[in-house]
């Protein structure tokens, strides 16, 4: 049940990441050059960090 609720805050992070960055695109301008870039390295890093999530997961659902 806990993997389950990681898992999905993981991956709501990234959707929100995501989005914030489609959102600063859309604006253009002075704010896109400034947070694209930005936005862009914090979805990198969280889709690792949701990818670590359910590889963990995923290996202690598996082992128990």
């Amino acid at each position: 049940m806990i993997g389950k609720i990681l898992i999905l805050f993981a991956l709501a992070v990234v959707a929100v990441i995501l989005l914030a960055g489609i959102v600063v695109m859309a604006i253009g301008g002075q704010t896109s050059s400034r947070w694209s870039n930005v936005l862009m390295r914090y979805r990198i890093v969280a889709q690792a960090a949701a990818l670590l999530v359910i590889g963990l997961v995923a290996y202690l659902a598996s082992s128990h």
